[in-house]
């Protein structure tokens, strides 16, 4: 059957759509490596203490670096007023400035660079009515979180700008757990609209797939408290921990040691490990019992196999007292653990229903 007249036939729109959601799909793709990127190169920030060394939040001029020898001292000058320079770096040269600079400005540069990878694309699949009705709200909703993120970005780094020599532990956990719900939707929307071959999964895989995203971003938030808090330079043994299985001393500030004491921040970050790997064990079991040979069987081997290769990754990333190259490893695995953990999600439930579907179903 063709069109005729103009008139689009059934098969001719569902085909437009299936382009259309490919488009849509393989730029979100895109925005999701950029992303990857930004987590690698915000981890190496952090890792480097380099955050603070840009010391203005200028989202248009920023994006031009020093230029001449003139500019990088009036930097350096900035730098030079606040605490991490006066109580830790002072004596610092201007080439190693320049190092820690570098790594700040790269990452706020990508940062913006995925704003503007996601906003154009947007505003032209929108225009041109490439954008599902359904989806169109959800992409929005991204770009406005993405906005705000630009804005919790700059109040993390101001806490590090007056009395301290590096930013709050609790504005970089907020800054990182935000950017993975920026990721985690952005993941969930793309896969949605990928063309799923199994039938969706029952609900209480579907639930616990759920469940144990939840469990990988909170078990991301405490692994940036740690960071913050450089908790992973102590304790360097496993899998005891002070000579102890539970170590002594946990709670010295009461409820404020969970996010304040480095011991208490780690053997917390521990115990999340733990119960990570046994959730996405018995997760992996019950789905090859309930569901052999499906899709969702086999991603969920894959998960159990992601989470397993995390854990020694930071065990060994523990041990060895926390090397650049390690902790990064740890970051890229954790962020692509929660983007698969994601997509298995999305996948139990199958596709969304094109609007097509929709219509000859109503």
């Amino acid at each position: 059957m063709t069109a005729i007249a103009g008139i689009e036939t059934p098969f001719a729109t569902r085909d437009r759509e299936v382009r259309n959601r490919a488009l849509v799909r393989g730029w979100l793709y895109v925005v999701l490596l950029v992303m990857f990127t930004l987590f690698l190169v915000g981890g190496a920030t952090r890792l480097t203490d380099s955050g603070v060394s840009i010391t203005e939040w200028q989202p248009i001029h920023g994006v031009i670096p020093p230029l001449s020898e003139a500019e990088w001292q009036e930097e350096f000058v900035k730098y030079q007023q606040i605490p991490q320079y006066t109580q830790l770096n002072q004596g610092m040269s201007l080439e190693e400035f320049k190092t820690i600079f570098w790594w700040e400005w790269v990452h706020r540069i990508l940062a913006r660079s995925v704003g503007v990878i996601f906003a154009l694309p947007l505003l032209f699949f929108w225009a041109t009515g490439r954008i599902e009705r359904r989806v169109l709200p959800k992409l929005v909703w991204l770009l406005l979180l993405g906005g705000l993120q630009g804005a919790v970005g700059w109040w993390m780094v101001a806490s590090g700008l007056v009395d301290r020599t590096d930013v709050s532990q609790y504005r970089l956990a907020t800054h990182l757990l935000l950017a993975c719900l920026i990721f985690t939707a952005t993941m969930i929307v793309a896969r949605g609209l990928a063309p799923h071959s199994e039938a969706p999964a029952p609900r209480t895989t579907q639930r616990f797939a759920g469940i144990l995203v939840v469990l990988i971003l909170v078990q991301i938030y405490l692994g940036a408290l740690v960071a913050g808090l450089n908790a992973g330079l102590s304790y360097n043994t496993w899998p005891l921990m002070d000579g102890r299985v539970i170590p002594g001393d946990l709670f010295v500030l009461g409820w404020r040691s969970l996010f304040e004491t480095p011991k208490t921040v780690q053997f917390i970050h521990r115990c999340g490990a733990y119960v990570v790997f046994a959730a996405a064990l018995w997760h992996m079991i019950v789905t090859l019992r309930r569901e052999p040979g499906t899709t969702h069987a086999r991603r969920a081997v894959v998960l159990f196999l992601l989470v397993s290769l995390q854990a020694v990754i930071g065990i060994t990333t523990l041990m060895m007292q926390v090397p650049l190259h390690l902790a990064l490893t740890h970051q890229a695995v954790a962020l692509i653990l929660l983007g698969f953990a994601a997509a298995h999600w999305r996948g139990t439930q199958g596709s969304y229903p094109l609007e097509t579907e929709v219509s000859v179903k109503s």
